[in-house]
């Protein structure tokens, strides 16, 4: 079958890796694609947000599957437009996709369901966001309802940050999705991402990974759409697993059905394992990035059966095997991400770096000019390492790294130090 790939990211060239490897793919498109995908797919000048244009451009080609990586598509309604277009999609529909839309929506369909999530308020002015604030003391979290390309998160130590934030918020920092705003009790534990992939009945549990958000080393600074990531996350064990299950995953889907917004494709629960157990801290509905990258690492067996059945149907009954090592990922950035940054940087010597059997380097921000790679995005390249140890697949995946001839680049040193210092004890 022909497939396409909406999406530029690393999460999007980890997916078309994978799929690319699929026996039951013809011709694989990616639209827009970036730097790194030409080799494995037919990158396209398609605009995601011209939904007419992309159903179009199925037709012409015979695309029978369809992939949606990034969440302002699924918000917009384009895996909505395709079905009416008969093409299979993965991804929710606009009503479903609100879960990411909207993290008061999330925090309703939780306080309704009795899914554990932290304490919240809901606001549409500074004023009585304030004086939630000046009511519940800090740290506090202060949350964009809407989109903010995983940037729209201030933890606030004290009072001023919190009531900064809430003046940058409103006052339009992240534009319309800062309309409204969510502040939300500060949850002590450890993070953990956990991934479901569902039919809008049934589940396929789909993997375990951690992020590493804050720019700097030891979780310090702003929050990024995340600068690296491992699977399977150590803090999810088999009895947290199960605990998420039933506790946040089943409620949710569930839930959701029950409000006429059945959820179709891959659930992915940002988690905070506190004290009393697994707490929902959000809800994203497309693969994490730079988790995505971990994931299809591990991955055995054929992604493509398990993203048609959520479409379809029954996607609890598709096999799926991981293989036992473990997948890490250091994203490198453009010097001054997450604030502004120099465009067009000649990045050299991915093909030596990238040439060991257990490295893969995945493409986020760049483009291909000519036989040069430019870096033009703030999360720049993904390299990726299976390894049989945490401290294995970090040491090899920084090797991979050093050989990269990229002076206007800066990474974290320390992805996976929770795990590492698991193993080390």
């Amino acid at each position: 079958m022909n497939i396409l790939i909406i999406g530029s990211g690393g999460r999007e060239h980890s997916l078309s890796w994978k799929i690319a490897q699929s026996p039951l793919l013809d011709q694989l498109y990616v639209a827009p694609g970036n730097g790194g995908m030409g080799d494995i797919a037919k990158c396209v000048d398609l605009d995601a947000a011209n939904q007419n244009e992309v159903v179009e451009f199925c037709h012409d080609k015979n695309i029978e599957f369809v992939v949606i990586g990034p969440e302002a598509p699924l918000v917009d309604g384009l895996a909505d437009r395709l079905s009416q277009g008969n093409i299979t999609t993965f991804g929710p529909t606009a009503a479903a996709a609100i879960l990411e839309g909207s993290k008061g929506f999330t925090k309703d369909l939780c306080a309704k369901y009795k899914i554990p999530t932290a304490a919240y308020g809901r606001f549409k002015e500074a004023a009585t966001a304030k004086s939630f604030v000046a009511e519940k003391g800090t740290p506090i979290v202060i949350k964009a309802d809407g989109l903010a390309a995983g940037k729209g998160v201030i933890i606030a130590e004290n009072i001023e940050k919190a009531n900064t934030a809430i003046d940058d918020i409103f006052g339009g920092q992240f534009g319309e999705a800062g309309a409204e705003l969510v502040v939300e009790e500060f949850l002590e534990g450890e993070e953990a991402s956990f991934f479901v992939l569902t039919d809008g009945e049934n589940i396929l549990p789909f993997g375990t990974a951690q992020d590493h958000k804050r720019v700097g080393e030891g979780d310090t600074g702003p929050n990024t759409g995340g600068m690296g990531a491992y699977s399977p996350a150590q803090v999810m064990d088999g009895q947290m697993i199960e605990r998420t299950i039933n506790e946040i995953i089943l409620p949710t889907v569930k839930g959701m059905k029950q409000e006429g917004r059945p959820f179709q494709g891959v659930l992915f629960a940002g988690l905070m394992i506190t004290e009393k157990g697994p707490e929902l801290i959000e809800y994203n509905v497309r693969f994490g990035d730079p988790e995505c990258q971990t994931l299809m690492m591990r991955l055995t067996s054929d992604i493509v059966p398990a993203l048609i059945a959520c479409a379809t149907g029954n996607v609890d009954k598709v096999p799926v095997t991981w293989s036992e090592n473990v997948a890490l990922n250091v994203v490198m950035a453009a010097n001054g991400y997450p604030g502004s940054y120099q465009k067009n940087t000649e990045i050299r010597n991915l093909d030596q770096a990238g040439s060991a059997d257990n490295i893969v380097i995945f493409h986020a921000g760049t483009k291909k000019d000519g036989n040069a790679i430019l870096a033009t995005g703030g999360r720049v390249l993904n390299i990726t390492a299976l390894s049989p140890t945490v401290s294995e697949a970090k040491k090899n995946a920084y090797k991979a790294l050093d050989q990269i001839d990229w002076e206007h680049g800066f990474c974290r040193r320390d992805i996976g130090w929770r795990a590492v210092k698991r193993e080390n004890v």
